[in-house]
């Protein structure tokens, strides 16, 4: 029998059916899920396109098109689905960040056409917990950013940005977009950090929150302060908030290369369950 596949983009009301297949994977779905529960299928809300790929029109695969392109669930057809409507489109997205797999079969297949990245970072290992840490004590001075503290804790997010992908988040539109992102964060009380003097020391946000599973994002400490357990402490406290408050699955990401923040996140609990990619434009 002759199998068909389709790869288009997703309506409105196929939501349930997007749901369907993002919560095969709670962890490492979380970000485009939390996008998708606030904001639907709709482009314009969502910030991007949702492209589904179809077996005898059944959803079996995602793609969310937006400033980063993020395969979800994606099987090697569904993965030449994509890149060959990317490649209709043209690149559209500053990175592509997914599971480790599909996004270096996406990547092979859209190099030669995008290519050259100007970072490619792989392995990412998935790191996940779902306890308080039983071994570091959180730090008590890790609390949540106020509203009216977005005058301190942008500096930290400024430099942690710069420090992690190599370019300002300032550039382009001023920081308007990235700004607002913060202000996002600190808004829904998922930007933690320690203040000294006015100074961020430590600081990470849980950038993705649904009710299966939350990421934690942008981890730093001010050089200063780095070699002292600030990171071991304060992961452990913003670990301790989200699993009380957000989500019962606790998870982030992390270079291979940067040993010191895996062997701290490992300290606290965090074990390695996969892995991700991110090709950076």
């Amino acid at each position: 029998m002759l199998t068909t596949t389709t790869t288009r983009v997703l309506e409105p009301g196929e939501l349930d059916d997007a749901l369907a297949v993002l919560h095969r994977d709670p962890v490492a779905n979380a970000f485009v899920t939390a996008r998708v529960q606030v904001a639907g299928l709709d482009p314009w809300r969502l910030g991007g396109e949702m492209w589904g790929f179809y077996v005898d029109g059944r959803l079996r695969s995602l793609c969310y098109a937006g400033a980063n392109l993020v395969p979800v669930d994606a099987t090697p057809e569904a993965v030449r689905g994509f890149a060959e409507r990317a490649l209709r489109q043209g690149r559209r997205c500053s990175s592509i960040v997914g599971p480790a797999e599909p996004t270096a079969e996406l990547w092979a297949l859209l190099e030669p056409s995008w290519g050259p990245a100007r970072e490619v970072r792989a392995p990412q290992p998935l790191m996940v917990t779902s306890e308080p840490s039983a071994t570091v004590a959180p730090d008590p001075a890790v609390r949540r950013v106020r509203k009216d503290e977005m005058d301190v804790i942008m500096p930290a997010c400024v430099a942690m940005f710069t420090e992690e992908v190599g370019v300002s988040p300032l550039a382009g539109d001023g920081g308007l977009l990235y700004q607002a992102r913060v202000a996002e964060l600190v808004g829904a009380g998922r930007s933690f950090a320690r203040i000294e003097g006015g100074r961020v020391v430590f600081k990470a946000e849980i950038g993705a929150a649904t009710p299966r599973a939350c990421q934690i994002q942008g981890v730093w400490v001010d050089p200063e302060y780095r070699g002292k357990g600030l990171s071991k402490a304060g992961m452990a406290a913003v670990v301790r908030y989200a699993l009380a408050d957000v989500s019962p699955v606790v998870s982030l990401y992390v270079n291979d290369y940067n040993t010191p923040a895996r062997a701290a996140y490992r300290a606290v609990g965090f074990e390695e369950t996969g892995a991700f990619m991110s090709v950076l434009f």
